[in-house]
């Protein structure tokens, strides 16, 4: 059971269940059934869920309550556009600006992410990476940056449950190289080397950016692609 007061440990628990893509983008939330889950009354529920809409994490509409935050084309293609300047930029400023506090978080977070990808955790291994990440953040120590991240975190890391679920031992390798990116990372900030932490960074996003869209496309295809261009052909 949770030590956790009953807010924080709604505020927890859903956080974690909308990363982990357990409650799906665009789905309604039941404010009932919350309120019952999570022992609640209507008005601490709110401030929770208000609180998870200004972290991006939910919408709520008028006269139509909350929803988790959708990934549609146009969310999606405004994510792969903007994700690599901010975590350039972010990377960069990490090395410059890190604290040996921060740098020593930073490889825990490695730990936890070595242990949940060797265990084959799906979402222990996409939380971790989401954790490490986010420490990076702090590490720039520039508040505008960080929002942006924060804000793009949340769907790097559901985007993310397909990249930690592998399918072959190509798939495999990528995680591998993942983790070897992110002990390079660490070596750059530590001896505080911006350009190469860039250069890195654009790299670990290129390995999973391929991946990621995978999430939003159906394997196989659920039409014969192939059968239905020869019937239309043969017409």
């Amino acid at each position: 059971m949770s030590t956790l007061d009953p807010k924080t440990h709604a505020l927890d628990d859903l956080t974690k269940r909308i990363l982990a893509t357990e409650l799906a983008p665009g789905m309604a939330l039941d404010e009932t059934h919350m309120a019952k889950t999570y022992a609640l009354s209507r008005t601490p529920l709110r401030e929770v869920l208000q609180r998870l809409a200004g972290q991006g994490y939910v919408v709520q509409e008028r006269n139509r309550g909350a929803k988790v935050a959708p990934m549609d084309i146009k969310t999606l293609r405004v994510f792969f556009q903007t994700a690599p300047m901010v975590y350039a930029a972010i990377g960069q400023l990490a090395a410059e600006t890190r604290t040996p506090e921060q740098l020593s978080s930073l490889k825990t977070a490695q730990r936890n992410f070595c242990r949940a990808t060797a265990q084959g955790d799906t979402q222990a291994s996409a939380l971790a990476n989401h954790v490490f990440h986010q420490i990076i953040g702090e590490m720039a120590q520039n508040p505008y940056l960080t929002a942006a991240l924060d804000r793009l975190l949340i769907d790097h890391t559901r985007l993310s449950q397909t990249f930690y679920r592998p399918k072959s031992d190509e798939d495999r390798g990528r995680i591998g190289k993942a983790s070897q990116q992110h002990d390079a990372m660490i070596a750059a900030i530590e001896a505080q080397e911006p350009a190469v932490m860039v250069d890195l960074t654009l790299k670990h996003w290129d390995l999973s950016r391929d991946r990621m869209e995978a999430f939003v496309r159906p394997d196989p295809l659920p039409i014969d692609i192939v059968s239905l261009k020869d019937r239309r052909d043969a017409v």
